[in-house]
């Protein structure tokens, strides 16, 4: 009976969220709510709630989360410097002669963007609100250019430096250690976000590689759909080659700073976040677009993103500590060991329930509330802790794109003309989906194409 209550406890959280109520109090309301039903009723101990203080102080004692704001100030500052509108006119006039080259530079765009924001709705509202018009203008296929814009706009989500990556990374690991724990290895090893970044970059860059593929594809068997920009129009640029390395220069030097001193050890990711930070105001500066009115709106986004997720952080703690009390961690473990196909055949439940839950949860629940239950049950059976962040980061890069309540999909719909209908919209990300979901089977088959570089790097 009292297993079945954490079921009932999980199954009440989400029609709660789905009634509209706040994330972070939903899950802590009914956390607590269950909790006390339970306690009661003589099913739940209530010295579990007594963790909850210790929780909440680990939480805010924790260096690598406060990477979090860190780089989300870097984001929305780079976002405020007008860095992706010059990208975006450079490299189109760059790739312009060929056909699909507008699309090629969008997704080029976006990898940059992505390495320096790491913010999906960010990315896909500026790169719909640059590109989406000028793409139209120049007689894209609608379906072509919204696909492209927010397929582009979710590769924050698994290129470093990114925040899905740094919540994973502190989630995994504690996730990790515990699994060893539990097998009794008393000096565990650890796994850090600076492995999470060096196993994203190969998948993240393969990625990157297929949507330009794509697109090429595309300009090949319907050569109408994604037309070359006129050859008036590259003529009137001067110098294009010294404009490229102007632009370039400066968000890839950054980048280059950020995650070099992570991946090469100089830093950790909350000082590096910091550099970042730092680097980004100088860009700013640099650019003249820095002021004192930029910099309180800044700060003002950084902390309304940052209050987000730690409240949400709050709200998981409670909720995970009521499920584990009812014993839900036991029943997901027996559940998922009993599965036929072994570890495959967890693994492939466990993805296919995170996909689901993405059309009604966000990735930050998912990562604090799914993933600590499972993430320890499938370390223990073998798999490896680089790997499998890696593969839920691509599962959750991918339910972004998937209708009918993909995020990318609304935060485009959010700025795309009238004259751009959601179907549009929904057909234009198909082919993208199914390229994130070949790349998820790929990274199945191949995990070292995530432990690899990790490996070698780290030895």
């Amino acid at each position: 009976m009292i297993e079945y209550l954490s079921l009932f406890l999980f199954l009440a959280a989400v029609f709660v969220l789905l009634m509209g109520y706040s994330v972070a109090f939903s899950l802590a309301g009914t956390g607590l709510v269950f909790a006390g039903i339970g306690a009661l009723t003589g099913h739940f101990d209530s010295v579990f709630l007594e963790a909850i203080p210790n929780r909440l102080f680990g939480v805010m004692n924790n260096e690598v989360l406060v990477a979090v704001p860190l780089f989300v100030f870097m984001g929305v500052m780079l976002e405020k410097s007008k860095i992706a509108e010059e990208l975006l006119d450079t490299m189109s006039i760059l790739f312009g002669p060929m056909r699909g080259g507008l699309g090629i530079s969008v997704t080029v765009v976006g990898m940059l963007l992505a390495a320096s924001t790491g913010i999906v709705g960010a990315t896909v509202v500026t790169m719909g609100l640059l590109s989406l018009p000028t793409m139209l203008r120049r007689g894209y296929d609608p379906k072509v250019a919204t696909g492209v814009i927010c397929a582009s706009g979710t590769l924050g989500q698994i290129i470093p430096p990114s925040i899905v990556l740094v919540l994973l990374g502190d989630v995994i690991s504690s996730a990790y250690q515990q699994s060893q724990i539990d097998q009794g290895i008393f000096s565990p090893e650890t796994v850090t976000v600076g492995d999470l970044f060096l196993g994203a970059l190969i998948p993240g860059l393969l990625l990157v590689v297929a949507y330009i593929l794509y697109i090429i594809f595309k300009a090949v068997v319907s050569p109408s759909s994604v037309p070359a920009i006129p050859q008036e129009e590259r003529d009137a640029v001067e110098n294009i080659w010294g404009k490229v390395l102007t632009v370039l220069f400066p968000p890839i030097l950054l980048i280059g700073l950020v995650l070099g001193s992570i991946l090469g050890g100089l830093a950790t990711p909350t000082e590096a976040a910091a550099v970042g930070a730092v680097g980004a105001i100088i860009l700013s500066m640099a650019k003249r677009s820095f002021s004192l009115s930029v910099l309180q709106e800044v700060m003002r986004s950084t902390t309304q993103v940052s209050s987000m997720v730690f409240i949400i952080l709050v709200g998981a703690s409670i909720f995970s500590l009521v499920f584990r009390g009812f014993g839900g961690d036991d029943m997901v473990r027996d559940f998922l060991t009993d599965l036929p196909g072994g570890v495959w055949g967890a693994l492939a439940v466990v993805m296919l329930v995170m996909f689901l839950l993405g059309f009604f949860l966000d990735f930050i629940e998912i990562t604090f509330v799914v993933v600590p239950i499972v993430a320890p049950i499938l370390l223990a059976m073998g798999l490896d802790p680089v790997w499998l962040g890696i593969m839920i980061a691509l599962n959750l890069q991918t339910f972004f794109l998937t209708p009918p309540f993909g995020f990318a999909l609304f935060y485009l719909r959010g700025v795309a003309p009238e004259s751009i209908s959601t179907m549009q919209i929904y057909r234009g990300v198909v082919p993208f989906i199914i390229i994130q979901l070949c790349m998820l089977g790929l990274l199945a088959l191949w995990p070292s194409l995530a432990t690899w570089l990790p490996e070698v790097v780290y030895g």
